[in-house]
C-alpha cells in the first residue's frame, strides 16, 4: 500500500504547516530545475501525478473487483454444495425404486444405476460400474448362467437382437431366467440421446398370466361336462365375477328367462332382478338367499333352496361353488315329485309304507337318470369316432364291390346299399351334432355345389318310403349352383322330406327348388293336417311330436330342431307355410353360385375301374375292418396299397421296400393315443414331403386349421369316395409332372 504523506492523528495546524513546508521544498526544486533549463522535471513532475491518479483509480476498481469475486465464490460454494445434495437426492430416490434402474450417456457408458438393477443376474451385478460400455453389458448378460433363451434361439443371437433394439426411441421386452423367472426391461432414449432402462421382476404377473390361460381352457372342458351331464337339469354358469359363462337349453325352459340374460357375459344381478320382478318366482327370502350367497366373497358351502314359478311349478335350485371362484346353479323341475308328496301326506297313514316304497323307487329313478346322463356324456365324446368306424367301413366294402364284375340288377341292389349307408351315417351324424349345434362348437364347409346330384340323391333315396306309404314323391330337378355345406343342406332337405312323409296319410309330397333374385329357395310341400298357428313354434323343440294317431310312423323328434339349427349355423332363412286340413311347406333360402367344375364330381360312373395305376398308397389305420375296406376300394382304383395299425408299422414297410409311398392316407385317432397326424409329419420329416390325406370325423377347427398349415387334405367322415379320388388323381398328375 502506499504510504501516506499525513498523519491522520495530527491536528491540522500540524498537518497544514507540514504541507507548506513540502510545497516549498517542491517551489525550490521547480525553480533550480528552471533556472538550469530542467524543464522536463516539471514533466515528469506531472506525469507521476497523473499515474499517481490512475493507479488510485485502478487499485479503486481492483478492490471492488476482489469483493465481486469474493461474493461470486460464495455463492459457487453454495451453488456446488446444492449440486452435491441433489446428486445424493437423486442417488437416494434411484436407489429408493423398486425396479431396477440404470442410465447411459450419448457415448453410451453407464452413468449410474440402483443395487437393484440386474440384481436377477449376480454375475453381472458384481460388474457393473460407471464408465461401462453398453455393448459389453449386453454381453455380459448374454452369457450369464441365469439367463434362459428359447431353444431355437443361441446367446450370440440373442445379444445380436438386443442391440438392434438398443437405438429404438421405446421398447418394452421380457426377459426369460432360470427356474422360471422373468424380467421385464423398458428402454428409453432420453433427449440428450442418452438411454434410461428400467427392469420389473414380472415373475408372478406371467405365472398368473398362464394359470389365468390354463384355467380358461378348463373352464370351458367344465362347462362342456356339466352342461352334458346336466342336461335334463337347468344349469347356468357364473365367472368368478358373477358373469354368466354358459347355460343350457333346459334352463331357458325353467326359468323363461329372455334371450338377452342367457347371453355369455350377462350379469348375475340382472338375472336375479328378472326373476324377482313381478312375482315371476317365490318366495322372495329364498331369492334374496340366493343372491347374497353369490354376492359374498367367501362361501361357507353349497347352497339348496326351493322356489315356486308364477305357474305353481316347484324348482329345486342348487348351488355349488367352482374352484376359480365362480359358481354353478342348476334348476331341477320337482313338480312332478312335490305333487306326489302332498297327495301322500293327504292320503290314509297307511299308506306310509307305500310312500317310502315310491320314495326309493323315484331315489332310483334318479341314480339311473344321473347314471345315463353321465353314459350319454362318454356317448357324444367318443360316439364320433367310433360309431362311424364300422359304418364306414362297410361303406368302404360296398364301393369295393360295385367295381367288381355285377350284372345289372345287383350293382343296383350294390348302389342301393351303399345310399343306405349314407342315410345311416347321415341320421347318425345328425344325432352326435345335435349337442354340437346347441353349445355352437358345429362346424361348417361351405362351398360351391350343383343342386341336381342333391336332389337326384334325395328322389332315390325316399321314393321307397313314399311308395310304402301310398304317397306320390315328385321331386323337381334343378340344373343351378349354390353356396352351402353339402353335408348339412342334404340333411336339412332329408329331414323336411322325411317329416312330409310320415305326418301326411294321403296325397303328395312335392320337392323342388325356386329362384328369386341371386336366392334359390329349396320348398318341401305336402298334403298333410297342417300345422295349427299355436304350434307352430313348438314344432322346432327336441322331441316334440304333433301327431300321436295309430299309424303314424314315430320318429325321435329331432328332425326339425336339427333343422332350425342347421339353418341358423349357415344363415339360410327358414320360412314355414301351413294351412290346418290342406298341408305345410317349408322352404330354405340359400345364396346362388356360378357353376364351376370339381374334380370327380362329373360322372362318378366314369370313375369304375383303374385310375391310379403305378401309384404307391400307405394306408395308416387302427380299425381293422375300415383298413381292409379301404385297401380293398384302392386296389380296385389301381393303386398298389400298403396297409399299417400305426406309425411304426409304416416304417417297417417302407425300410422292407427301400422307397417311400407316394401318398398317405391316415385316420385321424389311432391307438395309444396317437394320431395320424403324427404319424404323417413323422414320416414326412424321414422320407420327405409326401401327400397326404388325414381322414377323420373331427370337424373342429383345431385340427382343419393344424392340416391345412402342414399341406395335408382333411376328408371327414362319413368319407365321400369321389373327393378321396379326386385328391389321389390330383397327386398322380403332380407326380407324372415332376417325373416330366
Amino acid at each position: 500500500m502506499k504510504p501516506l504523506l499525513l498523519d491522520p492523528s495530527d491536528d491540522l495546524s500540524t498537518q497544514n504547516l507540514k504541507l507548506r513546508r513540502i510545497a516549498d521544498v517542491l517551489m525550490e526544486r521547480i525553480e533550480r530545475e528552471i533556472g538550469s533549463g530542467g524543464g522536463a522535471g516539471y514533466s515528469q513532475f506531472q506525469i507521476a501525478a497523473a499515474l499517481e491518479e490512475q493507479v488510485r483509480a485502478r487499485t479503486k476498481d481492483l478492490d471492488e473487483t476482489m469483493k465481486m469475486l469474493s461474493i461470486a465464490n460464495a455463492r459457487l460454494n453454495v451453488a456446488r454444495q446444492d449440486a452435491e445434495q441433489a446428486r445424493n437426492d437423486l442417488y437416494d430416490a434411484i436407489e429408493a425404486v423398486r425396479e431396477g434402474f440404470a442410465l447411459f450417456g450419448q457415448d453410451d457408458a453407464l452413468i449410474l444405476c440402483n443395487s437393484r438393477f440386474s440384481a436377477q443376474l449376480p454375475d453381472v451385478a458384481s460388474k457393473l460400474g460407471p464408465g461401462l460400455k453398453f455393448v459389453d453389458y449386453v454381453r455380459m448378460v448374454s452369457r450369464s448362467q441365469h439367463l434362459q433363451v428359447d431353444d431355437d434361439e443361441s446367446r450370440e443371437e440373442w445379444a445380436r437382437q438386443r442391440l438392434r433394439d438398443h437405438r429404438s426411441p421405446r421398447i418394452v421386452f421380457l426377459v426369460g431366467l432360470i427356474n422360471d423367472r422373468w424380467l421385464q426391461v423398458s428402454a428409453y432414449r432420453t433427449p440428450s440421446d442418452g438411454t434410461a432402462v428400467v427392469q420389473t421382476d414380472v415373475t408372478n404377473m406371467v405365472r398368473r398370466e398362464r394359470e389365468e390361460r390354463d384355467r380358461m381352457l378348463d373352464d370351458q372342458a367344465r362347462l362342456l361336462r356339466a352342461t352334458l351331464d346336466h342336461i335334463t337339469q337347468g344349469v347356468a354358469i357364473f365367472d368368478p365375477r358373477r358373469r354368466l359363462a354358459g347355460c343350457n337349453h333346459r334352463l331357458r325352459r325353467l326359468t323363461s328367462l329372455p334371450m338377452q340374460l342367457t347371453q355369455a357375459g350377462s350379469d348375475f344381478r340382472s338375472i336375479l332382478e328378472y326373476m324377482t320382478a313381478g312375482a315371476r318366482f317365490v318366495p322372495t327370502a329364498e331369492l334374496e338367499a340366493l343372491g347374497e350367497w353369490a354376492e359374498r366373497d367367501t362361501r361357507a358351502g353349497p347352497l339348496l333352496l326351493e322356489l315356486r314359478r308364477g305357474d305353481g311349478a316347484v324348482l329345486d335350485v342348487f348351488c355349488q361353488e367352482m374352484p376359480d371362484r365362480g359358481f354353478v346353479i342348476s334348476f331341477t323341475d320337482m313338480t312332478a315329485e312335490r305333487l306326489a308328496v302332498a297327495a301322500m301326506h293327504n292320503a290314509n297313514e297307511t299308506l306310509e309304507q307305500r310312500v317310502a316304497e315310491r320314495t326309493r323307487e323315484l331315489e332310483a329313478a334318479r341314480d339311473e337318470a344321473e347314471r345315463a346322463n353321465a353314459s350319454k356324456s362318454r356317448f357324444v365324446a367318443s360316439s364320433s369316432h367310433d360309431l362311424l368306424q364300422p359304418l364306414n367301413a362297410a361303406k368302404l366294402f360296398v364301393s369295393s364291390l360295385t367295381h367288381t364284375d355285377l350284372d345289372a340288377e345287383q350293382r343296383g341292389i350294390a348302389d342301393r346299399i351303399g345310399s343306405a349307408f349314407e342315410s345311416v351315417e347321415t341320421i347318425l351324424g345328425a344325432l352326435l351334432d345335435i349337442s354340437n349345434l346347441d353349445i355352437g362348437k358345429a362346424s361348417t364347409e361351405v362351398t360351391v355345389m350343383p343342386v341336381a346330384p342333391l336332389l337326384r340323391s334325395i328322389d332315390q333315396e325316399f321314393q321307397g318310403l313314399a311308395h310304402e306309404r301310398g304317397l306320390e314323391l315328385r321331386v323337381i330337378p334343378c340344373s343351378l349352383w349354390v353356396e352351402s355345406d353339402p353335408a348339412y343342406l342334404r340333411r336339412i332337405l332329408q329331414n323336411l322330406v322325411v317329416n312330409a312323409l310320415r305326418y301326411t296319410k294321403q296325397g303328395k309330397v312335392l320337392v323342388g327348388a325356386l329362384r328369386r333374385g341371386d336366392r334359390l329357395r329349396f320348398l318341401v310341400c305336402d298334403t298333410g293336417p297342417g300345422i295349427p298357428p299355436d304350434r307352430r313354434a313348438e314344432i322346432f323343440d327336441e322331441f316334440v311330436r304333433l301327431d300321436h294317431s295309430p299309424g303314424t310312423p314315430q320318429g325321435m323328434g329331432l328332425g326339425l330342431a336339427i333343422v332350425e339349427r342347421a339353418c341358423a349355423l349357415l344363415d339360410h332363412p327358414l320360412s314355414l307355410d301351413s294351412e290346418v286340413g290342406r298341408g305345410t311347406r317349408f322352404g330354405v333360402s340359400v345364396p346362388v353360385a356360378e357353376p364351376t367344375t370339381l374334380a370327380g364330381e362329373e360322372d362318378r360312373d366314369a370313375h369304375r375301374g383303374p385310375l391310379l395305376d403305378d401309384m404307391i398308397a400307405m394306408v395308416i389305420e387302427n380299425d381293422d375292418a375300415v383298413r381292409a375296406g379301404m385297401v380293398a376300394l384302392l386296389e380296385d382304383w389301381g393303386t398298389s396299397p400298403l396297409e399299417s395299425r400305426d406309425l411304426a408299422g409304416a416304417e417297417a414297410l417302407i425300410d422292407d421296400l427301400g422307397t417311400a409311398p407316394d401318398v398317405i392316407v391316415a385316420d385321424y385317432l389311432l391307438d395309444d393315443g396317437e394320431t395320424g397326424l403324427d404319424a404323417i409329419l413323422k414320416l414326412r420329416a424321414a422320407h420327405g414331403m409326401i401327400p397326404a390325406v388325414i381322414v377323420s370325423a373331427d370337424r373342429g377347427m383345431e385340427l382343419r386349421a393344424a392340416a391345412a398349415q402342414n399341406d395335408i387334405t382333411l376328408l371327414h367322415k362319413p368319407l365321400e369316395l369321389h373327393r378321396l379320388q379326386a385328391v389321389l388323381q390330383w397327386v398322380k398328375t403332380s407326380i407324372a409332372g415332376g417325373a416330366a
